[in-house]
């Protein structure tokens, strides 16, 4: 199905929880949280009846996220529900990767295709200073599991923020010279809660480029400059990996966007920095049928925005990431 605007929208994006084992600086403060109850969170019956209605208007693609989605106890049992459904044609994770040691295989055996990993540098101290109930050990085991497992090509997420970070992409960067995955340096998005970080310590893509290049040497553009999904993609020469920049600020992909979220409490949100939604739990919750879901889809879909307007100075304020699951 496509929208209004001409867009063919195939991707849902799944959060399955907003509760982290990390408190990132720009992402969730260190005290003071109030999580969803797990009553209130959508049950893997639930989600998989979402799922089975997405199919139907054209979803092809799920990504499960959070909050960090592995602390579902049930989170193998929704990955093979999704991957059992005809139609879907992968499952993928975003997941900051410290319990893939222990569920990684679980997870294939389910049906996972692969997964992107958060770590914010590759040095110790940084991520203790950004990611700060995080450690790179872990983060790195992570990584690790989901190789040995087959959940590739991997793909490394970093947020680049001023006075923290904005130094680690030269080392990540350099990872691709041997390894073959897809480092991606994501920019600050100002919403929800601690948007003052957000705002004062935004560092641009080009400003994360030009910093990798002087270290590194140039980087060569893949696929002719197309997005793969969110992210402009360049390599080093003669690097096995890629690296990837997600510029929702400096350089926005709003006209090729084709996803929808699914918040972890049933609230289907429209674009990751507007605040409207549509509630899908109380349809659920209240007799609703196959159709009726489909239903709210075609709604969905045909109120999709244009784009977000943080160039008019319009923030979404409800929710922070971790509410909404990227």
């Amino acid at each position: 199905m496509k929208d209004s605007f001409g867009r063919e929208i195939n991707y849902l994006r799944v959060s399955l929880t907003d509760r982290c084992n990390l408190r990132c600086v720009y992402c969730m403060p260190m005290h003071g949280l109030t999580f969803v109850p797990n009553p209130e969170l959508l049950s893997a019956d639930e989600l998989e009846k979402v799922v089975r209605a997405a199919v139907e208007v054209g979803f092809k693609k799920i990504r499960l996220t959070g909050g960090e989605p592995t602390l579902r106890q049930d989170v193998v049992e929704i990955v093979e529900r999704f991957h059992r459904i005809d139609g879907i044609e992968q499952v993928v994770m975003t997941t900051n990767g410290y319990r893939l040691p222990y569920i990684a295989k679980d997870l294939v055996r389910a049906g996972l295709k692969r997964v992107n990993i958060h770590v914010d540098s590759l040095n110790k101290d940084t991520v203790s200073k950004i990611m700060r109930l995080g450690t790179f050990d872990k983060a790195w085991a992570g990584i690790e599991a989901a190789e040995k497992a087959g959940l590739t090509p991997i793909k490394l997420n970093a947020v680049i923020t001023r006075g923290y970070n904005d130094d680690a992409a030269i080392e990540m960067s350099r990872l691709t010279l041997t390894k073959p995955w897809q480092i991606r340096f994501i920019e600050l998005m100002p919403f929800g809660g601690p948007t003052e970080i957000q705002l004062d310590h935004y560092v641009s893509s080009d400003e994360t480029k030009g910093r990798i290049e002087r270290e590194l040497g140039p980087l060569f553009e893949v696929n002719g400059g197309d997005l793969d999904g969110e992210a402009r993609v360049y390599r080093l020469a003669g690097a096995e990996g890629t690296i990837g920049f997600i510029s929702p600020i400096s350089n926005p992909y709003c006209d090729g966007c084709n996803r929808l979220r699914l918040t972890a409490d049933g609230r289907m949100r429209l674009c990751l920095l507007s605040d409207k939604e549509i509630n899908f739990r109380d349809t659920l919750r209240n007799g609703g049928t196959h159709q009726d879901l489909v239903a709210l889809f075609q709604r969905a879909i045909r109120a999709k925005p244009v784009g977000h307007q943080l160039k008019n100075g319009v923030f979404a304020a409800n929710r922070t990431m971790s509410q909404i699951g990227g």
